[in-house]
């Protein structure tokens, strides 16, 4: 068990890792963060910014010398610099967690190989693979198995002669061809495991996305009980097969009455931002808990939440003010919402700028509040309704 007053080290500077420093410093923890941005919003609050590379051998050595474990916050930290660290400290999620997350193809291999249910698909290594793919995989979703997130690294295809365009526009780079679901709801779970195995998973959200970004979470998912518990008992087994230590967050399509895996997520997820104030322990306490070895915290929400991401976008729409800002006193208004901002420099289209969230005792009046809320801040409603 490591306890306070501990240096841990944060990979990482995004939002995410905000949220993470802001929780251990509560629990009594310093916390060093390495993101070669030198306006990361988590190097800003951080208690010291290694401003380098995440293969920085310099900054690596100064982090296993005075930090006492490690941990991230998005997937794309190289799984190489994870295994480095392990060899001389504490560091969760393993390498291989996340080199498996990181990873279209490993990570749906990863479903194939231990069973878990999950959409069509074909490995695209070359343009070959996409002509001797199965029909049925089309019309499908062609996706680089590399830095994909956001929508990014993705496009529909309808046939094989646009999936052929677009691997060509994607240059070549490994891919997977998933079949495209008519989707019911899009929903996930976020989970915390600790080194013993114990395991508290968080109320199952359903999500909303515009333009492939998550727009709106809801707490509880308005779907049947028995697909919410199902898709918490698979996050929980998927998080034994990666003998998983930290929080996991697990995405599910709906689709036909059933659910199927989307991807995997080894940190903590934005759906599950409406914990940190409709929960008593929020994901990032839990980050820190599971690092450090302490006992996990209660994961189960006391009051129904709906959580509106803020992105760059809002900033140039009509309805902000003649600066540009948006008119946040109609946020500030409702007494029964929560805004977050992440300490980001300058807003652009699809930067994810903060969220709030609003709370209740029932979830059907404070969908209504958090899309009134949403409306009144000037966001349209352009949500995707299939993937």
């Amino acid at each position: 068990m490591i306890l306070p007053p501990s240096t841990l080290a944060m990979l990482g500077g995004g939002q995410l890792g905000r949220f993470f420093v802001s929780a251990a410093h509560e629990l009594g923890y310093a916390v060093w963060v390495l993101d070669p941005d030198g306006e990361s919003p988590a190097g800003r609050i951080a208690d010291r910014h290694l401003c380098a590379a995440y293969d920085d051998a310099g900054a690596l050595d100064d982090i296993a010398v005075h930090c006492a474990a490690v941990t991230t916050e998005f997937e794309n930290v190289p799984a190489a610099t994870l295994a480095y660290l392990a060899g001389r400290m504490p560091a969760h999620p393993s390498a291989r967690a996340v080199a498996i997350c990181q990873d279209r193809i490993a990570e749906k291999s990863f479903l194939r190989e231990n069973g878990f249910p999950h959409g069509d698909f074909a490995i695209i290594h070359a343009e070959a693979d996409i002509g001797a793919a199965r029909a049925g995989l089309f019309p499908g979703i062609l996706k680089a198995a590399r830095f994909g997130y956001d929508g990014k690294g993705q496009a529909v295809v309808e046939s094989r002669e646009a999936a052929l365009a677009a691997f060509r526009a994607f240059r070549g780079a490994p891919c997977v061809l998933e079949r495209k679901l008519m989707l019911e709801a899009e929903i996930s779970v976020v989970l915390a495991r600790g080194e013993a195995g114990r395991t508290r998973a968080f109320s199952t959200a359903e999500n909303w996305h515009t333009r492939g970004i998550l727009d709106v979470s809801i707490v509880p998912a308005r779907i049947a009980v028995h697909l919410a518990d199902d898709a918490r008992e698979i996050a929980e087994r998927i998080a034994v097969a990666l003998d998983y230590v930290g929080v996991l967050a697990v995405e599910f399509f709906v689709s036909q009455g059933r659910i199927f895996v989307n991807e995997i997520a080894p940190r903590p997820h934005n759906s599950g931002h409406y914990t940190l104030d409709a929960c008593l322990t929020s994901q990032y306490e839990q980050q820190a808990r599971a690092l450090c070895g302490l006992p996990l915290g209660e994961a189960d929400a006391h009051s129904a939440s709906v959580m509106v991401n803020l992105l760059g976008d809002l900033w140039f729409r009509n309805g902000a003010s003649a600066s540009g800002e948006p008119d946040w006193a109609r946020l500030h208004a409702a007494p029964n919402l929560k805004l977050h901002f992440y300490g980001k420099r300058a807003p652009r289209p699809g930067r994810k700028m903060g969220h709030f969230t609003v709370l209740g005792d029932k979830p059907g009046a404070v969908l209504e509040a958090a899309l009134a809320a949403r409306r009144d801040i000037g966001i349209g409603d352009d949500r995707e309704t299939a993937r």
